[in-house]
């Protein structure tokens, strides 16, 4: 027998990409009392990433995801205010202009896509490597701590969550921003 969760507000972020479903949930949550819990149903398998780092960043709590076909429905626990942190952005950064000008100079850069597998298929910065932020911490072995590493994503948020959990770690890392919705310069396609 499957137990229904239940939650106190439900926000459909069906159909939205990120940074969509965490601008929603950011301004939903400020609606709840401090204990309860929101449910947020996506359709972005990167969704999971954003609101579990999110959460992290934030002092909410997150309780889980379960899937359901294509929906996710992710459950987060508004804070009690002893609980709640200012989301921070990761603060070293770099333009997609200075990182085009270092690829036109032909430097060697370690660029880290935490971008979806399908989102990084469809286009990417030739030699990013593509590790989904929702498998970072998992893949570390991929990367080295001798490198400067710029991490990318397609706005910034995700890359940003994966700066400061990398930054945490002891790598040297610099988000990229605005990320691949900006980007104009040099791009490839896998699996066709």
């Amino acid at each position: 027998m499957t137990q229904r969760i239940s939650a106190n507000q439900v926000l459909d972020c069906k159909g939205l990409a990120c940074p969509m479903p965490i601008v929603r949930t950011k301004k939903s949550i400020d609606t709840l009392m401090p204990g309860e819990v929101i449910e947020v149903q996506a359709t972005d398998k990167g969704s999971l990433a954003d609101i579990q780092g999110w959460a992290k960043n934030t002092g909410h709590q997150y309780l889980g995801t379960l899937h359901e076909g294509e929906v996710l429905r992710h459950f987060v626990r508004k804070a009690f205010l002893d609980e709640e942190k200012e989301d921070q952005t990761y603060p070293n950064t770099i333009t997609n202009e200075t990182v085009m000008n270092k690829l036109d100079a032909k430097e060697s850069l370690v660029i880290v896509d935490v971008r979806e597998p399908a989102e990084y298929a469809f286009n990417h910065i030739p030699g990013a490597k593509s590790i989904p932020l929702g498998e970072l911490d998992k893949r570390l072995d991929e990367i080295s701590m001798s490198d400067d590493i710029y991490v990318i994503c397609r706005t910034g948020r995700r890359s940003g969550y994966a700066c400061q959990l990398l930054n945490e770690k002891g790598y040297r890392v610099t988000n990229v921003e605005p990320g691949m919705s900006e980007w104009t310069g040099p791009m490839e396609q896998t699996g066709r």
